[in-house]
């Protein structure tokens, strides 16, 4: 894509939520750990490559002693609609007998998220949480429940803070819909 058509899709998007909209959300789920994790010691593991924007944001809101490291999965690679599930990294912390926290951007189908957790368990993770900026609405999700949850969207392709287009605009300030066409 050319930086044309990326400054088109920005423009031509509708802005669900403000970047203020995504700090009052973050202040909320940071309130929420701050209360429920505040003697646990937890590792929380940054979802490449959507998370690091919300975790970046969220963790200097945390006022208790935690350890970070990452993990990346992916069915995406690049394009908007999922795929088979393909390992990056896996964390080089130890996760035995630790409160972890995933944090991701989205939780949208939940088959990438639901597999992470799946493999804190295997590694020996003694609770596993999961914390997202935006859960997408809809009813095609995997059995898997939220612990923290920053915003709530409508089932649209969203970008901006984390979420990107294509690999682009997840820097976007705020969280932005692809507009549909009008048939």
């Amino acid at each position: 894509m050319n930086i044309k058509a990326l400054q088109d899709v920005l423009k031509n998007s509708d802005q669900l939520f403000s970047d203020q909209d995504v700090e009052h959300a973050l202040d909320r789920m940071a309130k929420q750990m701050n209360d429920r994790l505040q003697d646990s010691l937890p590792l929380f593991l940054c979802v490449l490559n959507g998370a690091v924007i919300p975790m970046g944001r969220l963790l200097c809101r945390l006022d208790f002693p935690l350890e970070t490291d990452y993990i990346h999965a992916t069915r995406y690679r690049g394009e908007t609609e999922g795929a088979e599930l393909h390992w990056k990294a896996y964390p080089s912390t130890s996760l035995k007998d630790r409160t972890v926290v995933l944090v991701d951007d989205i939780f949208d189908e939940g088959l990438t998220l639901k597999a992470l957790v799946e493999h804190c368990y295997k590694e020996g993770a003694e609770q596993v949480l999961t914390a997202v900026l935006v859960n997408k609405l809809h009813d095609r999700k995997a059995e898997l429940q939220m612990d923290f949850v920053g915003l709530e969207a409508e089932d649209r392709y969203l970008f901006g803070c984390g979420m990107d287009y294509r690999e682009y605009w997840r820097n976007a300030p705020g969280i932005y819909a692809i507009r549909e066409e009008k048939k």
